[in-house]
């Protein structure tokens, strides 16, 4: 009398649970940290949008002789100012992560750079960016 069995033993079950359990132990910690590399995306996209709207800013300053002109040229001498160049004249507002730059000023000579810090902060976790400001207007 011979019978057929099917299904899995507990030996092998047992094994496929040890084995999820371990890929869950590795793959977790990066799916946890994700926020992280999220408020960093975020601020190092917001600086790069910073130095184009400066480096924008600045030519169209120079194509209209430095005098400060609606939708063309808006003086600008320190890094905190560089949030009135976008799209509202300020931070998107839209968004959990909040930013902030650290006030630099520069030189009053139009063209002179510094190097700006923002910094973007979405809860307890913050990042810091850096970009060019690029004085205009002046």
């Amino acid at each position: 009398m011979k019978r057929n069995q099917a299904g899995f033993t507990m030996i092998e079950l047992i094994v496929v649970i040890v084995i999820l359990g371990i890929l869950a132990a590795t793959a977790l910690p990066k799916f946890v940290d994700l926020r992280s590399d999220a408020v960093q995306s975020a601020t190092d996209g917001m600086a790069g949008q910073l130095a184009s709207a400066m480096s924008v800013n600045y030519a169209g300053c120079q194509a209209a002789n430095n005098v400060a002109t609606a939708n063309k040229c808006i003086t600008i001498n320190n890094c905190s100012q560089a949030a009135t160049l976008l799209t509202g004249g300020a931070f998107p507002t839209n968004g959990s992560t909040t930013f902030a730059v650290t006030a630099a000023t520069l030189t009053t000579v139009n063209g002179s750079t510094a190097n700006c810090t923002l910094t973007g902060t979405n809860g307890s976790t913050s990042k810091t960016s850096t970009f060019t400001g690029v004085a205009a207007g002046n």
